[in-house]
């Protein structure tokens, strides 16, 4: 019996029923990252707040106040008279009564100076110039509950990590396309509801599940299209990448646009819907039906492939080689249970840490130095799209481990030299803070490819879950890494992922190199490569 690489050459290893399917999965990229980078927008400054003291509603209607004059009366004085208050978090210590006047309402006042008014602390009254622009204004996410905003990212983090244990194990149980098709409807679900919820409580728990279901959306896609083409055509691992850089890109447009954070979801949630139109044109992948003992599904799978390419399968072909391994669900002692699967599996699970860790920090690092929100994070993206070429242009070339040493190498080294150059050379700095965000990006795109391309079919899909759910915790630790290290010292955070990216960069030379070679099927394939 043929093996599967043998008919996948006879039908077509990259032909037009292969591109069709890749379009299709590569849009999925575009909703992910909207997703994975939606906070920068969804917890934009609000512009102008401040704390309204109680009575000073029922007083600005008596008075026929505007906002603007309302702030005039009541709050400005108090940082003018007290420079150590802002009037954001504190406020008078006073109420209002209907004796006051409109024109001068701290008359009554008058025998204290303005520094010495009574304070106390804002609770749940502020008063916002743009009150439903973001989820800091929705919410009150500010002063004290500032920190809340950090933990909404978090929280999707986390989702992406319950995401990559549990719809990772799913999909290598249950199925490839099953699972991406139920995650699609969750995302589109879970992302109505956290555009709608009445209070900050209900849009955590549903941010969480929409993170989960969004992890089994890009997981399951990537996986579809790497098991699919043939060997000599898995660079579209690498393709599919520069469909997450287009959703970095377009997401500013998108903020722009919308008035306000619920158009935001709503704008990068509803796409998910149309994705469940796939059930109808994208198959379920024949690689994981050979390991279920299910032959002749797949090789009915790979005559309509072939029939679509203009191919014709041979008619020896009735029977593909099916896996010898017996057919268990996958567990992680698996990907530890032999030494060349333990050595694969604790690299990348570093790999995944460090890329996703310095990746965000980086990109969370343009909110730090100020500038244009929308202008900086759509050049942020675009830096991005040079990293797929120059992967495109060397992974077939001379391979995949020392491409991805060596752009973890000179990500860490260019964070190392950016940290200590002077600020009177800014072109200079951030140059080099521009080529450590490409040398991340390509460590980060690579990983993907390499990882899917080191596990055998029975545990791909798990094994790519579980290492990438170190990504997930990276992600959960770089805000609270980057801004409590950049209060003691701007460039502290440089220092760590200077550190983390240059150990990564010599782990992964330990790393077998997969170029040209067919995706492993069994555990003893993968103690074979060298």
């Amino acid at each position: 019996m043929p093996s599967f690489d043998e008919v996948l050459k006879e039908a077509g290893e990259f032909g037009r029923f292969q591109k069709r399917v890749f379009f299709l999965l590569c849009q999925t990229g575009i909703t992910f990252s909207s997703l994975f980078a939606s906070v920068v927008f969804l917890g934009r400054a609000p512009g102008s707040y401040w704390c309204r003291i109680p009575g000073a509603a029922e007083l600005s209607e008596r008075c026929g106040w505007t906002l603007e004059e309302e702030r005039n009366f009541t709050v400005l004085p108090l940082p003018l008279g007290n420079g150590s208050s802002s009037g954001q978090c504190e406020r008078l210590d006073i109420v209002w009564d209907t004796s006051i006047s409109c024109t001068s309402p701290l008359a009554s006042y008058r025998n204290h100076s303005t520094s010495n008014l009574p304070l106390t602390t804002c609770h749940n009254n502020w008063v916002y110039e743009q009150p439903h622009s973001s989820i800091i204004s929705e919410y009150n996410l500010v002063c004290s509950n500032a920190w809340m905003l950090d933990l909404s990212q978090a929280i999707l983090n986390l989702g992406f990590l319950a995401g990559a244990f549990i719809l990772g194990y799913a999909a290598d149980r249950y199925g490839r396309i099953l699972i991406y098709l139920l995650s699609c409807l969750g995302v589109g679900i879970c992302g109505i509801i956290v555009a709608f919820a009445p209070n900050f409580i209900v849009f955590l728990i549903f941010r969480f599940l929409q993170g989960m279901f969004g992890k089994g959306t890009w997981l399951t896609c990537y996986v579809i299209v790497t098991e699919i083409v043939g060997s000599d055509q898995r660079i579209v691992g690498i393709v599919i990448q520069i469909f997450f850089t287009l959703g970095i890109m377009i997401l500013p447009g998108i903020a722009y646009l919308a008035p306000t954070w619920q158009g935001i979801q709503l704008a990068i949630s509803l796409p998910n819907f149309l994705f469940l139109l796939y059930y109808w044109v994208v198959p379920e992948s024949p690689r994981w039906l050979l390991t279920r003992k299910k032959g002749e599904k797949a090789l009915k799978i790979m005559h309509n492939i072939a029939k679509h390419n203009g191919k014709y399968l041979s008619p020896h072909y009735s029977e593909i080689t099916i896996s010898n391994e017996e057919v268990r669900n996958p567990s992680f002692l698996d990907l530890v249970r032999t030494p060349q699967m333990r050595r694969n599996t604790l690299i990348l699970m570093y790999s995944w840490f460090a890329s996703a860790l310095v990746y965000q920090g980086l990109v969370m690092r343009l909110g730090i130095v100020g500038g244009n929100l929308y202008l900086d994070f759509f050049i942020s993206g675009a830096v991005e799209l040079p990293a797929a070429l120059l992967i495109l242009l060397t992974i077939d070339r001379i391979g995949r481990c020392l491409p991805f040493a060596i752009s973890n190498i000179v990500a860490g080294i260019a964070c190392l030299i950016t940290a200590f150059l002077p600020e009177d050379i800014p072109w200079l700095k951030t140059t080099v803070a521009t080529l450590g965000r490409l040398s991340i990006t390509i460590a980060f795109e690579i990983v993907y490819l390499v990882n899917s391309e080191l596990y055998p079919t029975t545990l791909r899909n798990f094994g790519v879950s579980l290492c990438s759910s170190l990504c997930d915790l990276g992600g959960t630790i770089a805000p609270f890494l980057l801004f409590r290290l950049a209060a003691i010292w701007l460039e502290l955070p440089l220092i760590i992922f200077s550190i983390l990216a240059v150990v990564c960069g010599l782990l992964v030379m330990l790393l077998p190199e997969t170029k040209g070679i067919s995706l492993p099927e069994t555990v003893d394939d993968v103690e074979q490569l060298s």
